[in-house]
């Protein structure tokens, strides 16, 4: 357990270098590891539950008094950034859809469960980043499909029910569960059974990332410029969900806690889920946007935060010691 725990700190302290390195992983051993990429939604999934073991539906109910936070960054999430994403795509590869279906995936799957350790560690707002996952997560099965479906769905052959059936077995299926036996056992899972499934799901990620990886391995070993300008693309595009949620966090007048969840969750991603539908569902030239994004997520948003962290007033930071 002892080896466990410390495997837990030297991941959760080098996640910003995790998710890239696994994908690099990936591409490396692509001849050796590709043919069980079948385990991914099965990782996935075990993600999603241990990640949603401290998330209890009661959460909501203090969200709901002041819903405005929430909605706001569920616009930024799915409606402002995803026609941002397709009005760039279209404007820069026009001539190929799966390259702008695979941009339109970054930035319509559901804010990345990993932003409530980042709001957590720069003292933000637990309750309103974890409902926010909350009802992300939830409505992801429904969100995703169509938001592809309705941009590109004319140009692109979409499997809505198939996408819808695999979210539900690898997002909501796992998150009600574990919300569940959250609710159940009044809190107490988050501090018995949650610690000792974290090592294993951070585990997931890097099994996740370079299974995954494998299947655009021809587009790194065959990199050319289009590909970089893609990677450039979906580098601004993130830190610009980054700069509408401080923006309207701003303009709402939040104060620093609040500032904190709406920005991370406005920007961060659950890239994993886009890979793992784009690797069910498309080809590799849609996998490429997909994947790169892990490259930089981490870093950039230990960025944002610590951009942010100079704002932090001192009573904030003795509030939550």
């Amino acid at each position: 357990m002892k080896f466990l725990n410390s495997f837990n700190k030297f991941m959760e302290r080098w996640m910003p270098l995790v998710t890239p390195t696994s994908l690099v992983i990936g591409v490396l051993l692509e001849p050796y590891i590709g043919k069980y990429i079948y385990i991914v939604p099965w990782a996935f999934a075990f993600m999603t539950f241990s990640g949603s073991l401290g998330s209890g539906f009661s959460e909501m109910k203090k969200v709901a008094l002041n819903p405005l936070p929430l909605i706001i960054v569920m616009f930024i999430l799915h409606v402002w950034m995803p026609l941002i994403a397709f009005g760039v795509g279209k404007l820069l590869y026009a001539s190929n859809p799966y390259f702008i279906t695979g941009i339109l995936l970054v930035f319509v799957v559901p804010t990345g469960i990993t932003s409530l350790v980042w709001v957590s560690m720069y003292r933000g707002n637990n309750v309103l980043g974890l409902s926010i996952i909350l009802v992300d997560t939830l409505t992801a099965p429904f969100l995703i499909p169509l938001s592809l479906k309705v941009l590109v769905g004319t140009a692109v052959e979409i499997n809505a029910l198939g996408m819808f059936k695999d979210l539900i077995f690898m997002i909501l299926v796992p998150a009600l569960l574990a919300m569940f036996l959250n609710q159940l056992t009044k809190g107490n899972i988050k501090k018995t059974l949650a610690p000792k499934l974290a090592p294993f799901s951070k585990a997931a990620i890097v099994v996740v990332v370079s299974l995954n990886s494998t299947k655009i391995a021809p587009y790194f070993k065959d990199f050319h410029l289009v590909l970089l300008g893609i990677a450039i693309t979906i580098l601004l595009l993130a830190i610009t969900g980054y700069v509408w949620g401080w923006l309207v966090s701003k303009a709402i007048k939040a104060d620093y806690r609040d500032t904190v969840s709406i920005t991370v969750n406005a920007g961060m991603r659950n890239i994993a889920t886009g890979a793992v539908l784009a690797s069910q569902y498309f080809p590799g030239a849609v996998m490429f946007p997909a994947m790169v994004g892990t490259l930089f997520q981490q870093v950039l948003v230990s960025f944002v935060l610590a951009f942010l962290s100079k704002t932090e007033p001192e009573s904030n930071k003795k509030d939550t010691i």
